[in-house]
């Protein structure tokens, strides 16, 4: 076994006996099989979203909130509750918010003991503010996850992976950009290795996606994101964000490359769309009271991979991943507390979907 931190020990998997129930219809004693949870890393940004100013107390000025995040933090700690051994692969400053960081990510079932600390370049960091609801990011930079470094741990936890997450945004530094992408073809070949677009502009390029999407099983964006990823690749833009269009933008990337097994896009409210080759799911989203939505397209692709890697039918990873998007949405912040309550209530309304 693995020397896995505690809170991310071995499941017990219980199994029946392989010849069936004796001639009286009775059991013999059932089977206990320990196996490991799947390893899944989150690889790129480690940052701070500075939300906007709350108003204080009469007379005192207005304070911004602070929220740690970055989409691979995001989707780490949601693949962790759901039961995978999930590490944050990434980079901080050996400053004050890198040790908030650390402090602020121990509490949830991440791993933080393979981020790098960067001497000379800080934590990264990002304003938020939200215009109709969506939130807009100004991202500073360097930060010290632009010069995340290829070591020998890293690939080994690469070549052991189940799954990997990684975006667009991590890549807009060629130190970084040749990190993940050596990380990628690092996996092995039943690796699910989910490409999560995550543009934020001016951090993106032709180049980043061509690459990307060559090492890519799944990829995820958003309706908004499918225009411009196609017009980057040289592929006929879709002409409307109607189902059809969409289904046909999914499918035309799936005819450019080969190894993408499937291509996920989230719609907001109107839930979203799984294409794969002979299969199409659309999902018409859950009614749902917005605190904000940042994280929910986080917590959506967590739990597709999970329940990807689960074998699930489209279904219930559409299910799945509306669901925890739509949860993450309703609370503020990207991490939100989560009870054992709610997490079994929560499992239960995808099982009983399916």
């Amino acid at each position: 076994m693995t020397n896995w931190p505690l809170r991310n020990k071995a499941i017990l998997w219980q199994f029946l006996p392989p010849n069936g129930p004796d001639q009286n219809g009775r059991w013999s004693a059932a089977e206990w099989v320990v196996m490991e949870p799947h390893l899944i890393l989150g690889i790129g940004e480690l940052l701070w979203d500075l939300l906007p100013a709350k108003p204080e107390m009469a007379g005192a000025p207005a304070k911004s909130v602070g929220s740690l995040g970055g989409a691979p933090a995001n989707f780490s700690v949601m693949a962790g509750r759901l039961g995978s051994h999930a590490a944050i692969l990434s980079r901080i400053g050996r400053d004050d918010l890198g040790r908030d960081a650390v402090s602020t990510l121990d509490p949830f079932p991440a791993d933080t003991g393979f981020l790098q600390v960067d001497p000379d370049h800080p934590t990264g960091v990002a304003t938020v503010e939200f215009k109709d609801g969506q939130p807009q990011f100004v991202i500073h930079q360097p930060a010290a996850w632009d010069f995340m470094e290829l070591n020998d741990d890293w690939v080994r936890l690469a070549e052991r992976a189940d799954a990997i997450c990684f975006g667009s945004l991590a890549q807009r530094a060629l130190e970084s950009r040749q990190t993940i992408q050596t990380l990628a073809a690092q996996t092995r070949s039943d690796c699910v290795r989910v490409f999560d677009v995550n543009l934020r502009p001016p951090f993106y390029s032709s180049e980043v996606i061509q690459e990307s999407l060559e090492l890519a099983t799944v990829m995820k964006m958003n309706d908004a994101e499918v225009p411009v990823v196609l017009g980057l690749l040289g592929l006929s833009p879709t002409e409307s964000d109607d189902s059809a269009a969409l289904r046909r933008g999914g499918e035309r990337l799936l005819g450019e490359f080969p190894t993408l097994r499937m291509v996920a896009i989230t719609r907001g409210p109107q839930g979203s769309m799984l294409i794969r080759r002979d299969e199409t799911h659309q999902h018409p989203g859950l009614p749902t009271k917005v605190a904000d939505t940042v994280g929910a397209g986080d917590a959506f692709t967590a739990a597709m991979t999970h329940y990807l890697m689960l074998g699930a039918d489209l279904g219930t990873i559409n299910e799945a991943g509306n669901r925890w998007g739509s949860w993450v949405a309703s609370k503020a912040g990207a991490m939100p507390m989560l009870s054992a309550e709610v997490l079994e209530h929560m499992k239960r309304a995808i099982e009983q979907s399916a």
